[in-house]
This record gives C-alpha cells, sequence and structure tokens, in this order.
C-alpha cells in the first residue's frame, strides 16, 4: 500500500474578512481544502467568490483574518513578516493576468532578475527555453505578442525552482490560440517539473485541464471534483 503524501498546503476553517459593520465584506467564509505535491488544481468561480483571495494568502501577500493555513510545517496565518517574506522568495512563483515585463529588459534580463535572489535558480535560457521561447531570448516586451510576453512571466515565475506556482487567470487577456500556448507551458512545467500549481479561472472549460476543480461561491467552495482525465490545452475552448 502506498503511504499518503504529505500535503503542499492544508487549510482548515480559513476565513477572510474585510471591512467592518456596514461595509464589512466576507471574501472567505470558512474554507477547508488540502493541496498535494504536483497537483493541478483548477479554481472556478465568478469574480468575488473568493478565488484570487484564496490565491493571495497561498502566497503569502495576504493574512487570513482566522483558521489555519499550513506550507508544510510553516503556519502562514501567524507567520512573521521575515518568515513571509522568505517563503515568497524561496517556494512561490506568481503568474497574474498582466505580465508586469520590465520594459528596457529583454525577455532573458527580465527572467535572470529573479535568478539573482534565488538559492537555487534555473538558467533563464533553460527557464525561457521550458516555456518555448529559447529563440526569443534578446527580444524586448515590445517586440513580444502578448502571449509570448505571458509565457516570459511564466518563466521568470518558474526560474527559482518554485514549490508552488500561483496563476490568475493566465490566459485573460489572450485569444483562444494564445491562450493555449500559455496553457501548454503550465502544463509542461506541471509534468517535467512537478510544480503544484494553482490556476483561477472563469473559464469552465479550462477546468479540465485540472487534476481537481474547486468550485467557489460567495466566499465558499460548493465542490471539490477530480477528473478522471485531464484534457489537453489543444482541445479546450473558450
Amino acid at each position: 500500500m502506498t503511504a499518503p503524501r504529505t500535503p503542499v498546503f492544508e487549510l482548515r476553517g480559513l476565513r477572510k474578512t474585510y471591512g467592518e459593520g456596514a461595509a464589512e465584506v466576507h471574501a472567505l467564509r470558512g474554507i477547508d481544502l488540502h493541496i498535494d505535491p504536483g497537483e493541478m488544481l483548477v479554481l472556478l468561480g465568478p469574480s468575488g467568490s473568493g478565488k484570487s483571495t484564496l490565491l493571495n494568502i497561498l502566497g503569502g501577500l495576504d493574512r487570513p483574518t482566522s483558521g489555519s493555513v499550513r506550507f508544510g510545517a510553516l503556519e502562514l496565518a501567524n507567520a512573521s513578516d521575515a518568515e513571509l517574506t522568505d517563503y515568497r522568495r524561496h517556494h512561490v512563483g506568481f503568474v497574474f493576468q498582466f505580465y508586469n515585463l520590465i520594459a528596457s529588459l529583454t525577455a532573458h534580463e527580465n527572467v535572470e532578475l529573479v535568478t539573482e535572489v534565488a538559492d537555487d535558480p534555473m538558467p533563464a535560457e533553460e527557464a525561457l527555453r521550458l516555456v518555448g521561447l529559447g529563440e526569443r531570448l534578446k527580444h524586448f516586451p515590445s517586440q513580444l505578442s502578448g502571449g509570448e510576453q505571458q509565457r516570459v512571466a511564466i518563466a521568470r515565475a518558474i526560474a527559482k525552482r518554485p514549490a508552488v506556482l500561483l496563476c490568475d487567470e493566465p490566459t485573460g487577456a489572450l485569444d483562444v490560440g494564445t491562450g493555449i500556448l500559455v496553457l501548454e507551458s503550465l502544463l509542461r512545467i506541471n509534468n517535467e517539473l512537478g510544480t503544484t500549481m494553482l490556476l483561477i479561472t472563469h473559464n469552465a472549460d479550462i477546468a479540465r485541464l485540472g487534476d481537481r476543480v474547486v468550485r467557489f461561491a460567495d466566499g465558499l467552495i460548493r465542490s471539490v471534483e477530480s477528473n478522471a482525465h485531464r484534457v489537453p490545452p489543444a482541445e479546450l475552448r473558450w
């Protein structure tokens, strides 16, 4: 019998509230969830359902109001600022809808910035080749398409070899064909590096890419479903 794997994240009763009194907003209303090593987890739900709030907490960018969120032995809910900074620097990569590249730097230089602060970085060229941009190393963002810029952002995120990659609507600003290339890059990273990946989307079809799909509504998890077969990005439509 195979021994159970220790979760990368273990969440118990996670709550996040913004504001007070009549202006109080309950972004998360008590989330219980575990995320396994190497898992591709898709977070699905409408705007305001709590997906991005959860990702911000898991990324150490925000703190919960109450509840527990553990990354291995580290309790993020009561970690010090220094511990959260170290956690973000060494263990987490972020990919957002907008690329946030430095316009005056080449693709290679944008990725290389991250490798300078990592303990065991991947060479910038290797990271860019992994996302299919090995021939675009010396191009500036203005010389790249939107999809290529997003793939540079992905390469930058993975160059420090993070345990977890958090992706918030990474295809939200892209057309279908370009989005498929971005998803193929993410899937390659998940498969080849074993990076645990959480991907937020509004698109129900993209959910078929994940090992599991977590559906959010009103700050609650409404369902957690496993995909018997992960669908290749080229077969997705939106």
